[in-house]
């Protein structure tokens, strides 16, 4: 994962490196089920396993980096049946998709929970979303801990 000190630079496919390149091409072939496993996208492509490894992570289609947007949100909720079903139906409604989620065991009525959501497909602003969240009375607080792909 990315930290926020990393830089990032947008370069032609031309010029990256032949490892890079075929790491995308497996990790495409993986993305779109034409392969069933990492040895099997790598001896398609031809490229060795620790070379794959050394780059899946760092290397993306830019197509993929500017499409996808993740926010991680913190709330801190009463502990009350039905609150996180709520919640994740208020998400849902917004068109976000919901990567993870945490949940803290409930200590004194209260539970702390993390929601990582793609916002890519979200029909209203952040802002609106946070205002909507704010309105529920079982939600004492809502904070984006991070933002970014």
């Amino acid at each position: 994962m990315a930290q926020n000190d990393d830089q990032f630079y947008l370069v032609r496919s031309d010029v990256l490196p032949e490892s890079m390149q075929k790491t995308l091409e497996a990790k495409a072939l993986l993305e779109r089920g034409k392969v069933e496993s990492v040895h099997e996208a790598v001896q398609q492509v031809d490229l060795s396993r620790s070379a794959f490894y050394k780059y899946r992570d760092a290397v993306y289609p830019f197509q993929a980096m500017v499409k996808e947007k993740i926010i991680t949100l913190f709330f801190h909720l009463e502990d009350r049946s039905g609150t996180l079903s709520e919640l994740l139906a208020m998400v849902a409604q917004s068109g976000c998709n919901i990567l993870t989620i945490n949940q803290t065991i409930p200590l004194q009525g209260k539970a702390n929970v993390t929601l990582s959501i793609n916002t890519s497909s979200m029909t209203m602003s952040i802002e609106q979303m946070l205002q909507n969240f704010n309105k529920l009375d079982f939600i004492d607080r809502v904070e984006i801990v991070s933002s970014g792909a």
